[in-house]
């Protein structure tokens, strides 16, 4: 089950002026649930985007950067699960194309004014005709507080649907935020096998929003793992509607901070859900490295200590056994590390120091905090300011599982 992390209240997730949302049954690959979703943004709105980094990425990924530039206007996203349409060529291209145009004739838009995202199986060709067939209940049913539907639209593995909204003050006008997330395995930052959609009212300029978009991404998303796999359609949007009234943000605006921070904490918040809800998760791991040169170094450290699968096991059984963290700081490529410097701590527990263990350490208080759904992995490279944090969650019996089950 996720680790501390329930579905939000349908109440919780609140509406957006000028963002609509409706969803349908298409039987893309299972019957029974809801696989297509469609979003409509009033005229003027701005959208920024980010995407996988996967040399192997895929068609939709492809038509979102190509529409993305021609600055029409997007007015539209087209969500599917069930297939991810990676894989698949030229043929893919133009089955994501058919499937923006015929959205784009119900909508009365262009093609180019709608993004397509997919989800699910690689390797596989999109059943245009049974997104296509879904299209006119998603439209039917496009409302704004249909956020919750929409969550759960988008999912994949995830066993709960994830999202979160904000309210702030700018310029004397109330301000909403709302994001919702998909995400479970093959999770990796650049970005991972996740989609997020996060929507405001706030007027922002283009250049604004995609300098927040850029700011926010490497504080959430490219801030957490599951397994080390960096998907081929990871793809995280921003949206602004310009309708709460407030002044145009721009990015010499005494406002542009707040506006950014809460686009922030709304990706954070969205990002952690993903780890929580990690495929066959049963612990969340906080991995802060500290005292490191530069930030990158600082990385380097977590996401060693992340990605391993020995120190993730260990972590599944409550098992101390923390001498596989030393191994794994030693092996991320930090240049003239001081072993005997650095300081490694679980949870307020000092655990190795001076090259070994800590005099006073003893293995059950190790144990007892690996007992913990979540747990704070700290070390100091005692080499500079610098720091970076990186969420991660353990790995199960269930991960292995699911995964040797995916396509059945």
């Amino acid at each position: 089950m996720p680790v501390n992390l329930t579905a939000p209240q349908a109440s919780a997730l609140l509406p957006v002026k000028g963002v609509k949302l409706g969803f349908a049954e298409a039987h893309v690959r299972k019957p029974n649930r809801k696989d297509v979703l469609v979003v409509t943004l009033t005229e003027g709105s701005h959208v920024a985007g980010v995407f996988t980094r996967n040399q192997f990425c895929a068609a939709p990924v492809l038509l979102c950067q190509d529409f993305l530039k021609q600055k029409a206007g997007i007015r539209a996203l087209l969500v599917n699960t069930g297939c991810a349409n990676a894989g698949t060529g030229d043929d893919g291209l133009q089955r994501a194309k058919q499937s923006c145009e015929a959205l784009s004739q119900l909508l009365g838009l262009q093609a180019n004014q709608i993004l397509p995202f997919s989800t699910g199986v690689i390797l596989e060709p999109l059943p245009v005709d049974k997104i296509v067939a879904g299209l006119p209940a998603a439209i039917a049913n496009l409302k704004e507080d249909n956020w919750l539907n929409a969550a759960e639209a988008i999912m994949t593995t995830d066993i709960v649907a994830k999202g979160t909204s904000r309210q702030i003050q700018l310029s004397g006008k109330t301000v909403t935020l709302t994001g919702i997330s998909k995400g479970s395995g093959m999770i990796h930052p650049n970005m991972a096998t996740m989609l997020g959609y996060i929507a405001t009212d706030a007027a922002v300029s283009q250049a604004a929003l995609e300098s927040i978009i850029r700011y926010a991404v490497n504080k959430s998303f490219n801030c957490i793992t599951v397994d080390g796999d960096t998907s081929t359609n990871d793809s995280l949007i921003l949206m602004a509607t310009h309708l709460a009234g407030n002044t145009e943000i721009a990015e010499a605006s005494p406002e542009f901070a707040v506006l950014r921070d809460a686009f922030t904490e709304v990706a954070i918040e969205l990002a952690q859900a993903i780890v929580r809800d990690g495929e066959g998760a049963t612990k969340f791991m906080t991995v802060q490295v500290e005292g490191g040169r530069d930030e990158v170094e600082c990385r380097k450290v977590a996401y060693a200590i992340a990605h391993s699968p020995l120190i993730k096991t260990a972590f599944f059984a409550s098992d101390p056994n923390l001498g596989r963290i030393l191994a794994a700081i030693g092996y991320a490529g930090v240049e003239g590390l001081d072993v005997n410097a650095l300081k490694l701590y679980l949870g307020d527990v000092l655990v190795a120091e001076h090259g070994g263990r800590a005099q006073a350490y003893q293995e059950e208080q190790g144990a007892a905090v690996m007992k913990a759904a979540e747990i704070l992995v700290r070390v100091d490279l005692a080499r500079g300011n610098a720091q970076s944090t990186v969420w991660t969650c353990d790995f199960s019996y269930d991960y292995v599982k699911i995964n040797a089950d995916y396509r059945s």
